[in-house]
């Protein structure tokens, strides 16, 4: 990334900036690591729904996961006829199942009660279970999909058969993962408890969750997919989200103003955690491209517009002492950054922009006060 080039060629701040080049590298990955295991690659809409995304997924993976209605309308307009659309969620409505039905291939139940509620009413997907193995692996209850209580799916240990109108099981049981034990110990739990009855489903649904391209070994996930297709003739599916955009994402922002309070250097930004809520969210700090070592500059608490008083982003060190009008760049937010920014006060969205595969920034987004009117 040309940080120069970047900044230098935005119209204003803030601003999202989308790197083409970055989504098809990590789309490459994916579709090599598909052809030597013989998975199919669901892209995770939830990540981020831009056009342009959908549009370079579509024709190198083999369709989308969603979570609503609206995603999957979105998914079904943006598939081909050799995409398949699977859902599951929590949050299955029963007005909007039938639709649900025209849209998806594959729907997963959340719940048994979901499950005996709704499926009556199934035209054609092929349906599946979404199952809990309660392994928690994530050391964050926030991103923990097996927690305690938790609201994703269906207890392993309370399901001893797998019903006869059921062709797959799902499941999702990490968050940004770099590595595959944690998939391997879910698989062993699942042979434990159903073994020879997996022959009885068409498909294996194994979520989201991993990093696959920043992933070094990859040969336990190749070794693993092929076992389970020729021990029990399941197709198997993964659906990787942050992992196809959530490095090529980039939020340019701007100083506007700077001054001391009980000693410490305050840098006020043009955008807010409001931008980029899971900082808020999970109290962490994003990557910045320009920050130096610790003890290497000159140390600045970096705060967004808004009038929250938690509206920080973190502390980090500058080679130079800023100035108003600096421009920042915070990485790695392409995935649930967009989907999730508000106006908060009434500030804007950011703008968003392309950076194309030629390195050409082309401003995609626009919003003004119409919109934000219009809102309310």
């Amino acid at each position: 990334m040309d940080l120069n080039h970047l900044k230098n060629n935005l119209n204003s701040t803030p601003a999202y900036v989308f790197d083409e080049n970055i989504i098809s590298s990590n789309i490459a990955e994916l579709v090599n690591l598909r052809n030597n295991s013989d998975c199919q690659v669901l892209y995770s809409v939830k990540a981020l729904p831009l056009e342009q995304v959908l549009n370079l997924v579509k024709p190198a993976l083999d369709g989308f996961s969603v979570s609503s209605l609206f995603e999957a309308r979105i998914a079904k307009e943006t598939s081909t006829e050799k995409n398949s659309i699977h859902i599951t969620s929590p949050g299955l409505r029963d007005h909007e199942f039938k639709e649900i039905t025209e849209l998806c291939s594959h729907i997963s139940f959340n719940s048994i009660t979901q499950s005996l509620r709704l499926q009556k009413t199934n035209k054609q997907a092929s349906l599946g279970l979404r199952l809990n193995p309660k392994l928690s692996f994530a050391k964050d209850q926030r991103f923990d999909p097996c927690r305690p209580f938790s609201k994703l799916g269906i207890a392993l240990d309370s399901l001893t058969d797998i019903p006869k109108e059921i062709e797959g099981i799902h499941f999702h049981t990490v968050f940004s993962n770099t590595d595959y034990l944690p998939l391997e110990k879910t698989i062993h739990l699942l042979e434990q408890q159903f073994g020879a009855q997996l022959k009885q489903l068409k498909w294996l649904n194994m979520g989201g969750g991993y990093l696959y391209p920043q992933i070094n070994n990859q040969q336990p996930f190749i070794d693993l997919v092929k076992r389970l297709k020729s021990q029990y003739g399941l197709e198997i599916f993964i659906e990787p989200g942050k992992a196809v955009v959530g490095n090529a994402g980039f939020l340019v922002t701007s100083v506007i103003d700077c001054f001391i309070s009980d000693g410490k250097n305050i840098a006020v930004l043009d955008t807010s955690v409001n931008h980029n809520p899971e900082v808020f969210e999970y109290q962490k700090s994003p990557h910045l491209l320009q920050t130096e070592k610790q003890g290497n500059g000159h140390p600045y608490l970096l705060v967004g517009s808004s009038c929250l008083a938690g509206d920080i982003f973190g502390e980090y060190t500058f080679k130079n002492q800023l100035k108003i009008g600096d421009r920042l760049v915070f990485s790695n937010v392409g995935a649930y950054s967009l989907i999730k920014a508000n106006r908060f006060n009434g500030y804007n969205l950011p703008d968003v922009y392309w950076l194309d595969k030629h390195h050409k920034v082309s401003l995609i987004k626009h919003n003004d006060y119409q919109d934000y009117r219009q809102q309310w």
